[in-house]
């Protein structure tokens, strides 16, 4: 068995549906999937898709791209899909200044909203970072003892950041770029960080890994980054893959059944 742990199967790029998508999925033996929102609306779709989808779980959460005028409304409205069945968390959060669509001091208000609602909620939160690791990372380091768990979504910076993020507890979320054929930091990455605490993703519609590059992405993919990380370790598919799936289920108090 193989967890997504973070795939966008309500963007507009899976026109054929839900369904489709997961029954892909499992032919592949991946039988998790978890689907973070960017706003309120699409976390509410991701929360609905969840509760009629057979192994597919949601999050709930503000991109750094939307937080512009975010307010108290739309943070009530994320507190409230929390509650909703199958809602695991919040994410995507984070900071973002490659594109720097929303300001960035109204970026890191919403980001720390969120935070200050994963800890009153006791939620796991995954994070968006783009050029802005360090940013991000210091403000983490105030909620790393208040909060249940912390995932780095598609990590993308050092094996030597990794591992600081690592003594604080959080788990590093590998996606497509580790497959790339000029990949350094990803690989660097999957070879020191320990199979404990790593986490497999698409990113669906985004970063299709090799084999399927000029694709879109969807959760069934994620088996080639699995083959990837267990070929760069040395070790078995079956032992990336259990290992993965363990973490993700621990982080996001998911039974194995889906």
């Amino acid at each position: 068995m193989i967890v997504d742990c973070h795939a966008h199967i309500e963007d507009e790029a899976f026109g054929e549906g839900v369904a489709a998508v997961m029954e892909r999925a499992r032919e592949a033996g991946v039988e998790i999937v978890i689907n973070p929102g960017y706003d309120v609306r699409s976390s509410l779709i991701a929360a609905e898709n969840a509760a009629t989808h057979r192994g597919l779980y949601a999050m709930a959460g503000i991109h750094p791209h939307d937080a512009a005028g975010v307010g108290d409304d739309e943070l009530e409205e994320i507190s409230k899909i929390l509650s909703m069945p199958r809602v695991v968390g919040i994410g995507e959060i984070g900071l973002d200044y490659y594109r720097d669509f929303s300001p960035r001091d109204e970026q890191v208000r919403v980001f720390r909203a969120q935070l200050e609602l994963a800890k009153a909620s006791g939620c796991p939160v995954q994070i968006h970072s783009r050029d802005a690791n360090l940013e991000t990372f210091n403000i983490l380091k105030e909620y790393a003892q208040d909060l249940p768990a912390i995932v780095l979504h598609c990590y993308s910076g050092s094996a030597e950041m990794a591992a600081d993020l690592i003594k604080l507890g959080f788990f590093i979320s590998l996606g497509g770029p580790v497959t790339y054929r000029n990949a350094r930091k990803p690989v660097e990455v999957a070879r020191d960080v320990p199979l404990d605490r790593l986490l497999v993703e698409t990113d669906s519609p985004y970063l299709p890994p090799s084999p399927h590059r000029g694709e879109r992405n969807e959760p069934a993919y994620v088996v080639e980054v699995v083959r990837k990380i267990a070929d760069i370790k040395g070790v078995p598919v079956e032992e990336v893959a259990q290992a993965t799936s363990m973490n993700a289920m621990e982080v996001f108090s998911i039974s194995p059944e889906g």
